[in-house]
């Protein structure tokens, strides 16, 4: 039975300490928060805490604050042999500033509160200064996961930026394409065909040979017509990513 403690309840700590809570292998024993009002829920399942100095004893403590409060939290997680993680994928193990045990507990997923996560299929990754360390980790997302790597911090600040890539900025595009159909009275739902085809089509082909439209067919008419329909800011994006493709495929504006 790995004992846990949870600090911080954003997205990430909420749907994790959720699904800790059902594992059968996990003793979720305390859960820390700046506010007590927000972790108010869990006291009938488990400890609750706003004080840091006050943290009963596990085996490894999961910090899952905001990336610019790490530092400051893990300089007072100073447990001797004890693990302390975050989940950041953008800052490196080296930063948290603890004697304790260090490692990274990296889910690669988008959270939100309010939409369930299905753990099973999501990349654990993960890392630590030594082998006991990180076959522990790996037990905990064992528990968790089918999905298991070790990524150290160099790749894992890369794999954040590909992250950011393929969710945040698609994700912005399908936030613009909701607003041209707004703007049209076109139902958005007309869309969800085509983005769920584009998803699953990258399952069996590399985004290279998947890639269509008209930017890729040199289909200049096609784009200018676009282009005029668009605010500036849209052109702007549109224009951006249409030069992108062109230079992929070896072609010129």
């Amino acid at each position: 039975m790995i004992k846990i403690s949870i600090i911080g309840v954003g997205n990430v700590g909420y749907h994790l300490t959720a699904i800790l809570l059902k594992s059968k292998n996990i003793e979720l024993i305390e859960v820390y928060n700046r506010t007590i009002d927000k972790i108010q829920y869990l006291k009938n399942v488990t400890s609750i805490t706003t004080n840091l100095n006050q943290l009963k004893e596990a085996d490894i403590y999961i910090i899952c604050v905001a990336d610019d409060a790490i530092v400051e939290v893990s300089e007072k997680l100073n447990f001797n042999n004890k693990l302390v993680v975050h989940t950041s994928g953008s800052v490196a193990m080296e930063e948290l500033k603890c004697n304790a045990n260090k490692g990274v507990f990296y889910l690669l997923q988008s959270f939100s509160k309010d939409k369930k996560i299905d753990f099973s299929n999501i990349p654990i990754c993960i890392e630590a200064t030594s082998k006991a360390d990180l076959e522990l980790l790996k037990n905990l997302a064992k528990t968790i996961s089918k999905n298991c790597y070790k990524i150290n911090s160099e790749q894992r600040k890369n794999l954040h930026v590909a992250a950011v890539f393929v969710n945040n900025f698609v994700n912005h595009l399908y936030f613009i394409g909701n607003q041209i159909c707004k703007d049209n009275n076109i139902p958005f739902e007309i869309l969800h065909p085509i983005i769920k085809e584009t998803a699953l089509k990258i399952e069996t082909l590399s985004p290279f040979d998947a890639q269509t439209g008209p930017a890729k067919r040199n289909d200049s008419k096609t784009l200018k017509k676009h282009e005029a329909m668009l605010t500036k800011n849209q052109k702007e994006i549109y224009k951006l990513l249409t030069q992108s493709i062109y230079n992929t495929y070896g072609k010129k504006l």
